[in-house]
């Protein structure tokens, strides 16, 4: 047997937890990332620590929670009851130290402060943790786990709780950001799911009074909605519906506990069967499921005993029953009665609802109808096409893979021209990078409907790539990615590209899955050292770190990139722009000013705002 195969006693070792977590931080938060998505680690970072907050304010103690990120440095402040000064440091760097276990508030808590705050702190190069409890503070800080400082307890005249304070490790989470969007987002939901609780973010505050019917408020404009909000309120359970006017497919927010359950679970599949179910009973008709949730817009929130998801990020629930106590229902039985009981009383007792919603129904079922004959065509065209969609070069893992621990980093390009196409399908990671390669421009979808997507050959496989036809459950890649030259036309296709999401499936942008590819624009070298330059700035800093005369490249297009290149590009360090949908931004006038016809206005809007840029040539 060879020297380096020997199996001994002193090829075991075990890995202390701190090691562990940065070893394999994506078993506890997910995915690494930049910040240029929603569900990077370092939002799961700030969500692990204010869960600990929440489940003060849910027992009881502390109503307001002070938010501070400056520049990558985080703290986060509550005035609950604070951690009991012996086990400051143990409750942040011992596994499964905490005291949550016992009462039935906890038992639907989510902090239940067992890895969370240690992971933070594995993952952090410089983290803080102070407690005040009876006017005595104690406080300690670690660097990447390891404790560096132990403070003793001191008299002070501070207000009790806890204050975590934390800078991620740049080692581990590569040129990150923080995203003002991302951050709001999740600090508004807090608010939502918990009515009373003020979130104080960089001086602004966020409290909500209508808990879910807030939610929506913000997600849909007022003139959108075919009927107003309907809010169901139980004891475990909140719901609010509504259908909208002009998005075509199905829209929801799902919360368990207090977690964004973005992958959805039990509850929601429960929930959509309930919706389905009533709607018909009330009605008396035995309308199609897919006419019935065309065009909703809702959000459920329930609240599970030791609820069991189906992974460490918490973002889709596996438990089948509301708690294990005998007695207790299932998910789908709680769910159905719940909403068979409420909305059909809502809907008896609001005829004008209920009349708008049976029209927004009847309005399904004849574009169905109307559809039937040419999605038949396009399915059947499809399936030839999935056999071999020949635009299409996919990868191995998908979003709906969610026991791969990869499954978040599915990306799918989508490229104009093949030699864009060739190199970045030569460079990608075929196991989590999918290439989409469009024939020149797509088409202008503006003000068209639904039947475009199924006559328009390259619409039709790129919605079949993605697999979101009937809604998002079955979306297949995380980040869909638009990556074109820089030049006009690729700023064109960008455009054509965004104008059909916008038009037929809104929520990707909603939720966060849409991006514009950042590609270099400058190489600059010199014999020791290659930068790329995403911007003029950059390439000036680039010469004077490679002076005397370093050599200048400029990328007029992808193709010209070599694969070798490329592989720099949407490696580690990708740059990715997310696309984001403002609720104050109208869709319909936004694309029909950019989108339709030539309008005068968007003739004096360009001749106003036409600048003239000049090429100054630089004395070497």
């Amino acid at each position: 047997m060879s020297e380096q195969n020997q199996y001994t006693e002193d090829n075991i070792r075990s890995l202390d937890w701190k090691e562990h977590i940065r070893m394999r931080p994506g078993m506890y938060i997910g995915k690494l990332g930049d910040g240029s998505s929603p569900d990077d680690g370092i939002y799961i970072l700030l969500k692990e620590v204010i869960d600990n907050c929440i489940d003060e304010f849910v027992m009881g103690s502390g109503k307001t929670i002070e938010v501070t990120i400056k520049d990558k440095t985080v703290s986060v402040r509550d005035y609950g009851r604070g951690i009991p000064l012996g086990k400051v440091i143990d409750v942040v760097s011992k596994m499964n130290t905490g005291g949550k276990y016992d009462s039935l508030a906890f038992k639907k808590s989510v902090g239940l402060n067992g890895v969370g705050t240690k992971a933070v702190n594995a993952l952090s190069n410089y983290f803080r943790v102070e407690s005040v409890r009876d006017d005595k503070q104690k406080a300690a800080e670690f660097s990447g786990g390891n404790l560096v400082l132990e403070e003793d307890v001191v008299e002070t005249t501070k207000r009790k709780g806890t204050k975590v304070t934390f800078i991620p490790d740049e080692a581990i989470f590569k040129n990150y950001k923080f995203r003002n969007e991302y951050v709001i987002k999740m600090l508004k939901n807090y608010c939502y799911l918990n009515t009373g609780l003020t979130i104080i973010y960089n001086g602004e505050k966020f409290y909500s009074d209508n808990g879910l019917k807030d939610l929506l408020d913000e997600n849909i404009a007022v003139e959108d909605m075919m009927y107003p909000i309907i809010h169901l309120l139980g004891d475990d359970i909140e719901v609010a519906i509504t259908h909208s006017k002009s998005q075509y497919s199905e829209e929801y927010h799902s919360f368990v506990n207090g977690q964004n359950t973005t992958q959805g679970g039990t509850h929601l599949v429960a929930f959509r069967e309930a919706i389905v179910k009533t709607i018909r009973e009330f009605y008396n008709k035995g309308f199609e499921p897919s006419d019935i949730r065309k065009s909703i817009v809702s959000a459920v929130s329930v609240k599970v005993m030791e609820p069991v998801f189906e992974s460490q990020t918490k973002t889709k629930l596996g438990s089948t029953d509301m708690g294990s106590d005998p007695g207790m229902p299932s998910v789908r039985t709680f769910v159905n009665d719940f909403i068979k009981n409420k909305l059909d009383n809502f809907l008896h007792k609001n005829p004008e609802t209920a009349d708008l919603l049976l029209r927004k129904i009847l309005q399904a079922e004849r574009e169905r109808k109307e559809l039937s004959g040419i999605r038949k065509l396009a399915k059947d065209r499809a399936k030839k096409s999935s056999l071999h969609n020949k635009k299409l070069r996919d990868c191995r893992v998908h979003l709906p893979d969610i026991k791969n621990p990869r499954y978040l980093e599915s990306t799918l390009f989508i490229t104009e021209g093949d030699s864009a196409s060739g190199s970045i399908t030569k460079s990608r990671d075929v196991n989590t990078q999918a290439v989409f390669s469009l024939r020149g421009k797509p088409l202008n979808s503006y003000g068209m409907t639904k039947k475009i997507v199924y006559e328009n050959e390259e619409f039709n496989l790129l919605q079949a790539a993605l697999d979101i036809e009937d809604d998002m459950e079955n979306l297949r890649y995380n980040n869909i990615v638009i990556a074109t030259d820089a030049d006009v036309d690729g700023m064109h296709i960008r455009l054509l590209l965004i104008t059909f999401f916008l038009q037929f499936f809104p929520e990707l942008i909603k939720e966060g899955h849409l991006y514009i590819l950042q590609t270099p624009l400058f190489r600059v070298r010199n014999k020791k050292e290659t930068i790329y330059c995403y911007s003029d700035e950059e390439r000036r800093d680039a010469i004077e770190k490679l002076k005397p005369k370093p050599e200048i490249t400029r990328f007029k297009g992808l193709g010209e990139i070599s694969p070798d290149e490329f592989k720099n590009f949407i490696g580690e360090t990708i740059r990715l722009d997310p696309i984001m949908m403002d609720k104050n931004t109208s869709v319909e006038q936004l694309l029909s000013f950019y989108m339709g016809k030539n309008t005068p206005d968007r003739q004096e809007f360009i001749i106003n705002n036409l600048k003239v840029e000049l090429d100054t040539v630089e004395a070497n």
